[in-house]
């Protein structure tokens, strides 16, 4: 029972899951009357103790005048292959040519390439992970955060070390009734140059803490462009290209499959227990530990980079991902792509169950002309 507690009270600190969680989590009816009763209880004294109205969820004038420190940090070759290889390079052919400069170089580790996902730890190294709970006027229950989708643009190809500096600011702040929409935007600058190397936008789902303006007039605010995509719709067309990720052909993961996946990738930075710990797993609603919702998405990313850039990550212009669907460990993940001029729409689904987990598109600089008929491929 203290195992069990310790877990239930990480879960409520700590847990921000890129994915819906079971649905029972979400709704209050499922907590058992006793522990109900108690909260219930708590919950009018804390009522009963404040003075006045209660505030509201969300003060947006407060929320979108706080500023974010600037958070310096340095990566170097090992935490970009580590990287690579938890997001499932060479985990089927050890020696693949399209993937093995992700992780080694004959010239040496500087020369190895950053998958552009490989960005999306940045913004994690901020303090307190995003930093929202740091955010004055935005009131939320933290177990209920759910990181929703997540956009990257690559400025210019991602080195394999460098000393950075993180500038992050609210980007958007939406009230949607029944929850809110955040989205966090992190540039990330070579320290000494100053020069801007990529941009990450987390849109950030904080549910029950809607319904702060006028539902007639809904609040929305966005500070980027309002063409930068954010809803793709999946062709009913056959996919211009299919990737399998067959993580159990790989000898050392033929045991664990994904949950081998969740445990390397945990090294790059997220150490969230959920992805770990059967016995936090089940208390968030789980069977057993998932992968990471970033993880699924370097998967599909790199699925893209291998199908349709020959390998090169430096072809990537920009990426967006959509979570869906936890993936379960052993799970096979099948992404289907579909090449619209320079654009490459994906679906990956878990073929076990076959379910869509994630879904977005990947923006290419440009697509190699050796790699397809461009009047099969409908290309431009």
């Amino acid at each position: 029972m203290e195992k069990l507690s310790v877990a239930a009270n990480y879960l409520l600190d700590h847990l921000s899951v890129s994915l819906p969680l079971p649905r029972h989590l979400s709704t209050s009816h499922t907590v058992p009357r006793r522990r109900r009763r108690h909260a219930d209880e708590r919950g009018r004294q804390t009522m009963a103790a404040r003075s006045g109205p209660p505030a509201a969820a969300v003060d947006p004038e407060a929320v979108l005048s706080h500023s974010f420190p600037e958070v310096s940090f340095a990566y170097d070759e090992r935490d970009v292959a580590l990287y690579a290889l938890g997001v499932g390079a060479c985990g089927a052919d050890a020696v693949d040519e399209k993937e093995l400069h992700l992780v080694y170089h004959r010239d040496g580790q500087p020369h190895i390439k950053a998958l552009p996902t490989f960005a999306s730890l940045f913004p994690f190294k901020n303090s307190n992970g995003l930093g929202i709970v740091d955010v004055p006027g935005l009131n939320f229950d933290a177990s209920l955060l759910l990181h929703g989708q997540h956009y990257i643009e690559i400025y210019k190809p991602i080195p394999s070390r460098a000393n950075v500096v993180n500038k992050t600011k609210i980007a958007g702040l939406h009230d949607k009734g029944k929850a809110t929409i955040l989205e966090i935007e992190t540039t990330t600058h070579v320290k000494d140059s100053g020069e801007v190397l990529c941009m990450n936008r987390s849109t950030i789902y904080l549910r029950g803490a809607g319904g702060f303006s006028d539902p007639s007039r809904p609040y929305s605010y966005a500070s980027y462009p309002t063409n930068q995509v954010s809803r793709i719709s999946i062709p009913n067309s056959a996919p211009s290209a299919v990737y399998e990720d067959q993580t159990q052909q790989s000898q050392a993961c033929c045991s664990f499959g994904m949950l081998f996946y969740a445990l390397l990738y945990r090294l790059s930075g997220d150490y969230n227990p959920l992805h770990s710990d059967p016995m936090v797993a089940q208390v968030a609603g789980f069977t057993r530990p998932i992968l990471h919702g970033l993880s699924s998405l370097g998967f599909a990313i790199r699925a893209v980079i291998k199908s349709f850039c020959n390998g090169d990550p430096t072809a990537v212009k920009s990426t967006f991902g959509r979570f869906l669907l936890h993936v379960y460990p052993g799970e096979t993940l099948v992404t289907e792509m579909w090449l619209q001029g320079q654009r490459v729409l994906y679906q990956t689904k878990v073929k076990e169950r076959n379910r869509a987990v994630l879904s977005g598109y990947v923006l290419l600089k440009h697509i190699p002309s050796s790699l397809f008929d461009r009047k099969r491929w409908g290309c431009m």
